[in-house]
């Protein structure tokens, strides 16, 4: 029964979607579709990083550290979240990549949900 409510796990849920658990891929049915914003629940190993810099964004982001130590790299600077709440914003057309400098989880907002953003 769809009543509009969904209930879930963050970890158990974001296995499901690459992180993600909401956003403009959900099922249009799903109460976690949604094309203001994305919202994933990131688990990275130590030594993780993003496999190419984002360039061109689209979007405003924020990403918060729920543990661990994460590092977000912009042009020309590196910004080091290693006490859990630290977080970092950033706007569009600020290209960027990260890395886990230990195990992290980290939460990313990012609005609004554009269709066509993905790294493999």
């Amino acid at each position: 029964m769809n009543d509009g409510v969904y209930v879930g796990h963050a970890a158990e849920d974001a296995a499901l979607d690459r992180g993600w658990l909401l956003g403009h891929f959900k099922d249009p049915e799903d109460p976690r579709h949604s094309e203001a914003l994305e919202i994933k629940w990131g688990v990275h190993p130590r030594g993780d990083r993003r496999a190419e810099w984002v360039r061109g964004e689209e979007r405003t982001a924020l990403l918060v550290l729920i543990s661990g130590r994460f590092r977000m790299r912009f042009p020309g600077r590196e910004v080091l979240l290693e006490r859990q709440g630290d977080y970092v914003v950033w706007g569009r057309g600020v290209d960027h990549s990260w890395c886990a400098d230990e195990e992290s989880v980290v939460l990313t907002v990012r609005w609004p949900s554009v269709p066509g953003y993905r790294a493999d």
